[in-house]
């Protein structure tokens, strides 16, 4: 007699629980939390680009179906911004439901085979390794980053490219810059050798830009382009858009048939990205980079806020804080399970972080400092300090 669990995809059941589910329901079952977890920022869109929108509700096209790939005024206002702001001046572009749903997976269908491999670096962005897991695909090579930097470890990379006897060279190379969980940023020479040594083996690179206006202390984002690197792209932190659900895919342009290949899995799985939410993103381009940039450099309030919080585990313990809204912070090194330590500081100290091995780096914490407004952020410090230095000093007091 078939059991419940043979009726269910193997590739489903060997996908990972998301973590932001976990964190959602330990949210639920405590009382009076507040969260240094999820990615997000505590803004919400321009005004002015929520106004306009508003009158968008009662035309019929909002309601309708459109384009595939996009609406072609926000794809032109798109490639317009990638020229002038990125210097990608010959990629095309699709708009898709999120650059986390659907732009990963969609390149996942696109251009990879369950059988090939993909490389990822540690510690990795969770959500695109469980999406290289839901499509099928098993052979997730991890690759180490610098302990001092966190930056992603070339050598190793032209190593694992340079495979022979027989194995196959990994299809894809993604990484975040600037990072998620890390909160690094990868600087332009050593990401132009990324790309070089992905050419050179015939592998795409994946580079998500979702914090490409996130960045301190002076620095400067940066895109490369080339007939093998796609650049993936949101509104969902820049512009308070996270529920709109609206990312966008720049592709090299002179692959022919790159474009026809994303249509077939983004006719089949969304057909189109929210309508509204693209009218929205339109009209949020209107407001340009400098509203972001004024929002996000308040953000360094909360950045210095949290960062102090995270004394308690010493010197050289936390890293981040270069680019996105992160810190990663190793655990003292008597403690071995994160995710125990994540329970008990939503428990006994009423707030929550992530554990670090849902990126692939058990006995460390993402912290994020995007999500609350500088008051709240304050107290949710507080609680996390107290928290750590009774770790640190006692370890987990049971309640």
């Amino acid at each position: 007699m078939m059991t419940l669990r043979a009726k269910f995809a193997n590739r489903i059941l060997s996908t990972d629980i998301p973590v932001m589910v976990q964190m959602q329901e330990l949210i639920r079952g405590t009382s009076n939390v507040l969260s240094l977890a999820q990615g997000v920022v505590h803004w919400t869109p321009p005004t002015a680009a929520l106004q306009k929108v508003q009158e968008c509700l009662w035309d019929s096209t909002t309601s309708s179906y459109g384009p595939d790939d996009g609406l072609p005024e926000l794809r032109a206002a798109l490639v317009a911004k990638l020229r002038e702001e990125n210097k990608l001046i010959n990629s095309s572009v699709m708009v898709t439901a999120g650059a986390n749903q659907q732009a990963y997976a969609n390149l996942a269908l696109a251009l990879c085979d369950p059988e090939d491999p993909v490389v990822m670096f540690m510690p990795y962005y969770f959500n695109a390794y469980t999406t290289f897991q839901m499509t099928g695909i098993k052979n997730i090579r991890i690759g180490p980053s610098d302990s001092k930097t966190y930056h992603p470890d070339p050598d190793w990379l032209e190593d694992t490219l340079s495979t022979a006897d027989g194995e196959q060279v990994p299809k894809i190379v993604t990484i975040a810059n600037p990072g998620n969980p890390s909160g690094t940023y990868v600087p332009e020479p050593l990401l132009k050798r990324i790309a070089e040594l992905c050419q050179k083996a015939g592998s795409w690179l994946i580079v998500d830009n979702t914090y490409e206006y996130f960045m301190y202390d002076g620095r400067k984002h940066v895109c490369i382009e080339g007939d093998h690197i796609v650049n993936l792209f949101s509104f969902s932190k820049a512009y308070g858009m996270m529920g709109w659900r609206i990312g966008y895919i720049a592709y090299p342009s002179s692959v022919e048939g790159l474009g026809e290949q994303l249509l077939k899995v983004q006719d089949n799985v969304p057909i189109c990205a929210s309508i509204i939410g693209q009218k929205l993103a339109l009209a949020a381009l209107d407001a340009g980079r400098e509203w972001v940039i004024e929002r996000v450099e308040k953000l360094g309030l909360n950045r210095a806020i949290v960062r102090e919080a995270l004394a308690p585990l010493g010197v050289g313990a936390v890293k981040g804080g270069e680019g996105a809204i992160y810190f990663w912070a190793r655990l003292p090194d008597n403690v071995v399970d994160d995710v125990a330590v994540v329970r008990w500081l939503a428990k006994r100290h009423g707030v929550i972080v992530v554990p670090g091995s849902a990126s692939g780096g058990p006995g460390y914490i993402r912290i994020s400092y995007g999500g609350l407004t500088e008051e709240k952020c304050k107290l949710a410090a507080e609680r996390l300090k107290k928290g750590l230095t009774e770790l640190v000093d006692v370890g987990m007091v049971l309640l």
